[in-house]
C-alpha cells in the first residue's frame, strides 16, 4: 500500500483460492485481512490465523475494512473486463472517504501465479466506497489482487485474494534467481545491486539507471506517483507482499535507493518502476535471500 515515508504494513490472513462466482448477478472474490503499521516498508505476510498483527504498537482492530473484488460479465482472458472494487469497514458499512495516497486513492496490483505477468492499475473512485477500472487479462489462469488504499483519518490498508480467469493457461515457468541483475528496458539500462542478501536483515536496494547506448547516467527522471521510484516485491509464491518507498523520494537519478526487510529465505522478485520523458519503465528482476 502507498502510505508516506515511514510506514510500515503487514497483512495477515488465509487466503483461500476462489473463482469469480456469481453472487447478486455479480462476480465476487473477497478480501481476507490486512493491517497497517509505521515503517519505510509495507508488508502483507499471508497467515493461517486470519488475524490481523501489526508493529508499531498498534491495535489491529483499528484496521478491519474489507476489499471485494466483482464484476458483473464474465471474466476470460484477452476479453477486456471492468473490474468494481467495494470498501467496506468492520461493520459492512460502505467506506465514503479516502485519502490521496502516493496521488492516488487506490493502488491495485495484479499478478499471475509464476510472476510472469505484473500489472499495476489505478482504478477510478465512483461513490459508496467503490471503484472500478477496466483491464484485461493475457491469459486464463491463477491472478492475485492487491488493493492498497486509506480510509480518510485511518492506517494505510492492503487486501488481496487469488481469484482464477477462465480461458487457455500459458505454460508456467518456475521463478528462478536471476544470473545478472542488468537489465534493459525501453532504452534503458538498470542496474540492480544488494547491500547483502540476509533475512531478517535491512537490505539496500541500489538502482543505476544510464543510457543503454552511451552507458551515461540518466539525471532526469520524473516523478512517478510522487517519487523518483516504488518498488514491489513478492516471494515466489506470492505470500510475502513488499512495498517500498524510496530513501530519497525527490531524486531524479541516476542512483534510487530503496531499503527493504526480507522477512524469510527464498526466492524474490522485485519490480521497480520509474518514469523518463513522460514513460513508466517496470524493471523485473529475482533474487535468492539467504
Amino acid at each position: 500500500m502507498w502510505n508516506k515515508k515511514g510506514t510500515l504494513l503487514i497483512l495477515t490472513g488465509l487466503l483461500a483460492l476462489g473463482l469469480l462466482t456469481s453472487c447478486d448477478n455479480a462476480k465476487q472474490v473477497q478480501d481476507t485481512g490486512g493491517q497497517g503499521g509505521n515503517s519505510n516498508q509495507e508488508n502483507a505476510n499471508q497467515e493461517e490465523n486470519g488475524h490481523s498483527g501489526h508493529e508499531g504498537g498498534h491495535e489491529a482492530a483499528s484496521n478491519n475494512y474489507k476489499a471485494a473484488v466483482t464484476s458483473n460479465e464474465p471474466v476470460s482472458a484477452g476479453t477486456e473486463t471492468e473490474l468494481s472494487i467495494q470498501i467496506t469497514d468492520s461493520n459492512g458499512a460502505p467506506v465514503q472517504e479516502f485519502d490521496v495516497n502516493h496521488e492516488k486513492l487506490l493502488h491495485l496490483i495484479i499478478v499471475n501465479r509464476d510472476l510472469s505477468f505484473f500489472h499495476h492499475i489505478h482504478p477510478d473512485y465512483m461513490e459508496n466506497g467503490k471503484f472500478t477500472v477496466k483491464t484485461t487479462f493475457p491469459a486464463g489462469g491463477e491472478y492475485k489482487w492487491f488493493a492498497d488504499f486509506v480510509p480518510k483519518g485511518a492506517e494505510g490498508t492492503t487486501r488481496s485474494e487469488w481469484l482464477r480467469i477462465e480461458g487457455e493457461e500459458g505454460e508456467a515457468s518456475a521463478v528462478q534467481p536471476d544470473t545478472s541483475l542488468i537489465q534493459q528496458v525501453n532504452g534503458k539500462e538498470i542496474e540492480l545491486s544488494l547491500s547483502n542478501t540476509l533475512s531478517n536483515e535491512e537490505v539496500v536496494l541500489s538502482y543505476h539507471i544510464r543510457d543503454a547506448q552511451t552507458k551515461q547516467g540518466i539525471s532526469d527522471l520524473e516523478p512517478y506517483l510522487g517519487a523518483v521510484g516504488h518498488v514491489v516485491i513478492l516471494s515466489a509464491d506470492a505470500q510475502q507482499y513488499i512495498h517500498v518507498h524510496p530513501l530519497e523520494e525527490q531524486s531524479t537519478g541516476p542512483k534510487a535507493e530503496f531499503v527493504a526487510t526480507f522477512p524469510h529465505s527464498g526466492i524474490y522478485k522485485i519490480w521497480g518502476q520509474f518514469q523518463h520523458q513522460g514513460e513508466v519503465m517496470t524493471v523485473p528482476f529475482v533474487v535468492e535471500i539467504q
